[in-house]
């Protein structure tokens, strides 16, 4: 799989140059030259480990949790009071874990944000089905988030067991969001499980619908090399054909779509912590990329905080872009929306996308990968679905790997892809 990743990457930069990440980091961050910023926040608890998920995190114990966000909030401090003036960024978005274990620390570190900067599109959380209830519910709304993504993952209790998760008793969800109001309620779905057809998923939709949710997101299952789950994926045509039959049923139900995965019935309902041009991350295993660079926080909880506490950023990794990588990462985060404005292409780096990459757009067109509109590029059904094929490779070469490392070793000397 990393010869495909490897080749394009030579290829796309004109350069043998692997992206290479290094034990280094710049104690004050240049974020003044950064449009379209977005915040990041992660809280890496959950009461139970699925065994499919890769993400950073840990059982969770409340005198650690309470610890760790003392932590964080020194992080936010440490990055952000060299700043002179507050500065607008898009959204904030909490991730993890479990957010919500560090529920009734949610209102101080918002609030701690709030020093810093002001979030002109909503503050987002992702929660536990477990977590749908009144009470949560009310606490969310009162410490200011306003939008909620629920990691159904399915209601169907065949995929449930397959996953290693509970039943989800929908009334239960449908009646605490009626009585709880958010600008965007998302459900999560994977897809591509095995023996996974798309009427399993039009049932989900359709559940999710009928519970409250106005944001759809299926994500695609990854088998990561480092998690514990022995679920085989289903293989390229049927994966294909999966995407490509849900998505065209978004299509007739009229939902607008706003990246490869997730779809809404409501213009207004929005919900990606990943489609911005810069983005700042806090708490362990955190990414931030600025214009020049990308950088990646310690997946250890306590070496997290013994730096906080030694008053240094907590930062393991740094890339320092050459152009054309930062082109790259540019690219691909914004095909992530399934479109790329050719002017903002213009705007970020000062020369045309068509002088940079003319060639490979005419092959994308000739191919049936995408379609030109004045000066935005849409991916066809096509073109999505091999951007998600190549994202599986991406992941598994780039992201699988130094996850890996990271794990093991909270602060490796390089690591180079």
């Amino acid at each position: 799989m990393s010869v495909i990743t490897t080749l394009t990457r030579m290829w796309l930069t004109k350069s043998f140059k692997p992206f290479t990440f290094k034990n280094e980091y710049d104690e004050n961050l240049p974020i003044d030259e950064c449009e379209n910023l977005g915040l990041y926040i992660h809280i890496p608890f959950c009461k139970n480990i699925c065994n499919f998920c890769p993400y950073c995190k840990v059982l969770y114990n409340e005198e650690l949790c309470n610890d760790y966000v003392d932590a964080l909030i020194q992080e936010i401090h440490l990055v952000c009071s060299s700043y002179k003036d507050k500065k607008n960024v898009t959204s904030l978005y909490f991730g993890g874990g479990t957010p919500v274990l560090a529920g009734n620390r949610l209102k101080e570190i918002i609030s701690t944000i709030n020093d810093y900067f002001t979030i002109t599109e909503g503050i987002g959380i992702e929660l536990h089905p477990e977590n749908v209830n009144n009470e949560t519910l009310n606490m969310l709304k009162e410490a200011g988030i306003t939008k909620i993504s629920i990691g159904i993952q399915s209601f169907n209790k065949k995929y449930q067991s397959i996953l290693g998760r509970n039943e989800v008793n929908i009334e239960d969800i449908k009646s605490a969001l009626n009585k709880v109001s958010f600008d965007t309620v998302s459900m999560d779905f994977i897809f591509a499980l095995p023996g996974q057809k798309f009427e399993d998923l039009k049932e989900d939709v359709e559940k999710a619908v009928y519970a409250g949710a106005n944001h759809i997101a299926i994500y695609p299952f990854i088998d990561f090399t480092f998690t514990n789950s022995n679920v085989k994926s289903l293989n390229k045509d049927e994966k294909r054909k999966l995407l490509d039959d849900i998505t065209e049923y978004f299509n007739e139900n009229k939902y607008i779509r706003s990246s490869i995965w997730t779809f809404s019935n409501n213009k207004n309902a929005s919900y990606s912590s990943m489609t911005r041009d810069n983005f700042l991350g806090f708490g362990c295993s955190a990414t931030t990329l600025l214009k020049k660079q990308f950088k990646i926080n310690t997946f250890d909880i306590k070496s997290y905080c013994k730096r906080i506490e030694e008053k240094k950023l907590p930062t393991s990794l740094t890339i320092r872009f050459t152009k054309r990588q930062r082109m790259i990462y540019w690219l691909f985060w914004t095909a992530y929306s399934t479109k790329v404005n050719a002017d903002d292409f213009k705007n970020f780096f000062g020369v045309s996308l068509e002088k940079i990459y003319g060639f490979e757009l005419w092959l994308a067109k000739i191919f049936g990968l995408i379609t030109r509109k004045n000066n935005i590029y849409e991916m066809t059904l096509k073109g999505a679905f091999y951007y998600h094929y190549y994202e599986n490779f991406y992941t598994l070469s780039y992201i699988d790997k130094m996850w890996s490392i990271m794990r093991e070793n909270p602060f490796p000397k390089d690591i180079k892809l």
